[in-house]
């Protein structure tokens, strides 16, 4: 599991520790759904569980959907008492997708505003995104932007939340005594 943004702040005041996460629901989901066990991740409003459907003989993308719709009709009464719990543990809401050959699907799943106050420049480039059709809106564009910036910047965003990770340790363990 990873848990992406820094802990504290009034954003999670009232947030429960969801660290133990991607353990609950690797105990709590039914074995045969998914070939192995389903990647977990964790921000402050979301979990989001995706698990890989078995691979079939069957390649078309017709019966790729077909085993994709099939499954989550099938599974939509227990995977919706499953988030209940998780989000009556965790305080937060619960997100399914599959993946397929590679190809991930997900299911309903959050799109949280997010405010930001940028300066000229910076809104120039988001006009010049909507002027050129590249995006509907300033949101869409500042949207396109960042999946953009993680597309290309995997591997550093990865080691920068390695590095949180230690560095908020070190700081649980902090002095012993002062």
């Amino acid at each position: 599991m990873r848990k992406f943004g820094r802990p504290g702040g009034w954003q999670q005041a009232d947030v429960p520790e969801a660290s133990d996460a991607a353990e609950w629901f690797g105990g709590r989901l039914p074995d045969e759904w998914f070939s192995g066990a389903a990647t977990v991740e964790v921000d402050r409003e979301e979990i989001v569980v995706i698990g890989e459907l078995p691979t079939s003989d069957d390649a078309g993308t017709a019966a790729m959907e077909g085993r994709i719709a099939r499954f989550r009709e099938m599974t939509r009464q227990d995977r919706m008492q499953i988030a209940d719990e998780a989000e009556a543990r965790y305080g937060r809401k619960v997100a399914w997708g599959v993946t397929v050959d590679g190809e991930t699907t997900l299911f309903t799943h959050l799109a949280v505003p997010v405010m930001t106050r940028l300066r000229q420049p910076e809104r120039k480039v988001l006009d010049t995104l909507v002027d050129a059709g590249v995006a509907r809106s300033r949101a869409d564009a500042l949207s396109w932007a960042v999946k953009l910036v993680g597309e290309h910047t995997q591997d550093w965003l990865g080691e920068l939340r390695d590095a949180m990770t230690k560095v908020d340790d070190l700081r649980k363990k902090g002095p012993s005594a002062m």
